[in-house]
């Protein structure tokens, strides 16, 4: 087994080939094994089952490529669009990176440990009801059970759970699309990309284009101003400093994404003086990964749900949030998608 430098190494060795327009070579060679994984994928998937009833419509946000596209955003700003449409939504998550695979509830207390840092962040920012677990079915059964005012599921995550039902199948790409267009091992997408979309899928960009061939709607993104940790802890965003006031300082900026430079670039973007620290997504902040003595970190909200205020001792953490706005064209097609919400229902 390698150690886990070298296999850190190989990973991004491998991941630079993944992400460029066309196979490389030694991706090429790597096809064979791609087959083997698309085979057992699929196998997988027949294995769960029929596909199961909920009660409730069910919207499944997800990514067709491994490490994170903008799901959490995208779920975030789904919640709010589909209040104004009359839903009370609900989020089932398996809750990556957490210990164990339980049913648990997303409380604003709750360590990430015990729900993953996503899910947490995702109750943090909307107040939605959360419920955690690698079954998604028994995590939307008892979601409902607990909170019998939801009328509505998200699934962060869950294009491949064959039993969870589904109205619309939303996927989130970058800017990176597709990469390759391979599966694993030898490309960075879970399953083939669909030569047309199904009727129930519809397509969201990370990005100012599409990234792929298949047709679809782009996200608008903005980064909102740093909030200190603690007071992002205690939900008081009228913390935030503009960024002016970080004009002239050197600071450094941390991220566990599935994509952290563009985080770096877009800090750039706002005038930001900036040295990176870049990690793994869903990283680890337990032993905190910057250099002690380090003065001032940016960190984003995913990132944030790892750190406990009283964590960073004399370091000052500061927090960016990123928001996406979604193209009202999307949301009017989801529309066409759903039932009518029951709060808009006729009276019998």
């Amino acid at each position: 087994m390698p150690a886990p430098g070298l296999a850190r190494r190989l990973s991004i060795m491998v991941q630079a080939h993944w992400w460029r327009s066309r196979p490389s070579l030694a991706m090429r060679l790597l096809q064979p094994l791609s087959w083997v994984y698309d085979a057992l994928a699929t196998w997988a998937e027949h294995r769960q089952g029929p596909v199961q009833t909920v009660g409730v419509p069910v919207i499944v946000v997800g990514n067709l490529v491994v490490g994170g596209a903008g799901k959490t955003p995208t779920v975030i700003a789904l919640i709010d669009q589909l209040r104004l449409q009359g839903w009370t939504p609900g989020v089932v998550s398996r809750g990556y990176g957490r210990t164990g695979d339980g049913l648990v509830e997303v409380l604003a207390g709750s360590p990430a440990a015990l729900t993953g840092d996503e899910p947490l962040l995702i109750h943090r920012r909307t107040g939605a009801r959360v419920m955690v677990g690698r079954d998604r079915v028994a995590a939307a059964r008892a979601l409902l059970q607990a909170h019998p005012e939801v009328d509505l599921l998200l699934s962060d995550d869950g294009l491949g759970q064959r039993r969870l039902p589904r109205e619309v199948e939303l996927v989130v790409f970058d800017g990176r699309g597709a990469g390759n267009g391979l599966t694993l091992p030898a490309g960075p997408l879970r399953r083939p990309l669909p030569a047309a979309l199904s009727p129930r899928m519809l397509v969201l960009y990370n990005a100012d284009a599409p990234s792929t061939p298949l047709p679809g709607f782009s996200a608008r993104r903005s980064l909102a101003s740093p909030v200190p940790l603690a007071a992002w802890w205690a939900g008081d965003r009228a913390a935030a400093l503009p960024w002016s006031a970080f004009g002239g300082r050197r600071l450094l900026a941390a991220a566990g994404l599935g994509e952290p430079e563009r985080f770096f670039r877009t800090l750039e973007a706002e005038g930001l003086c900036i040295d990176r620290l870049a990690l793994p997504d869903h990283a680890s902040f337990s032993p905190l990964p910057w250099p002690p003595g380090a003065r001032e970190i940016l960190v984003t909200e995913k990132d944030a749900a790892k750190l406990p205020s009283d964590a960073v001792g004399s370091t000052q953490v500061w927090v960016v949030a990123l928001d996406f706005q979604l193209p009202p064209a999307l949301m009017q097609e989801m529309q066409r998608r759903l039932p009518v919400p029951p709060s808009h229902r006729a009276a019998p």
